[in-house]
């Protein structure tokens, strides 16, 4: 059984951008042989059928399914380190921190830490965590969208949330920054609590 550090699942704008954090921090001391992966589905994602004309960075008009397809390219590329699950969806999550088994639709894996960035969808179902969703707080009622009960990402020990799941309004730059949040609160445990970002300089 693949045993990781961090096993983010949902390869969406929140999910990515945790995984692009998380990467980027690899050549950090303390960081190092951290073990990574994101379950990379993206079927319920609404970027599927996005177009985006107000993200800083993009241009007007682009497809939510090009940065879908770009951001695991991106992924790839830049941190191969991370471990890209494909075609594997999640149907349980067993134990406590920071001992977690992930069951999917194929497989299970180990990890001590998971971050939750799937679609808000009221048809979310994940056994174990269930008894966490409430009505989502940002959205209209009518929407009838969901989000996991969370203090500032976090679910429980070793579970965080992120996007429009944890509670934030359906706006892609909100939910890139909500996970790259949580990848940020991560590395700030991995670094003995210290509040930790990954900034990078041409000098």
């Amino acid at each position: 059984m693949n045993t990781f550090n961090v096993l983010i699942i949902g390869g969406s704008a929140a999910g990515l951008s945790s995984a692009l954090i998380l990467g980027s921090a690899l050549n950090k001391p303390f960081a190092t042989n951290k073990k990574i992966g994101i379950i990379t589905h993206q079927k319920g994602s609404a970027l599927k059928n996005a177009e985006l004309n107000n993200v800083l960075g993009f241009k007007k008009g682009t497809k939510g399914e090009t940065i879908l397809e770009f951001g695991l390219e991106q992924l790839s590329d830049d941190y191969p380190e991370i471990i890209q699950i494909e075609k594997e969806k999640v149907i349980k999550v067993d134990g406590d921190y920071p001992d977690f088994i992930v069951t999917t639709n194929k497989n299970a894996y180990k990890t001590s830490k998971i971050i939750v960035a799937v679609g808000a969808s009221n048809m979310f179902n994940i056994e174990g965590l269930n008894k966490f969703v409430q009505p989502h707080i940002g959205l209209p009622p009518k929407k009838e969208r969901i989000m996991l009960k969370n203090e500032n990402h976090l679910v429980t020990p070793g579970i965080y949330v992120a996007g429009v799941l944890a509670g934030w309004r359906s706006q892609f730059a909100i939910a890139a920054g909500s996970g790259a949040q949580v990848a940020t609160d991560i590395l700030s445990k991995w670094n003995s609590g210290n509040h930790t970002m990954v900034h990078d300089s041409i000098k």
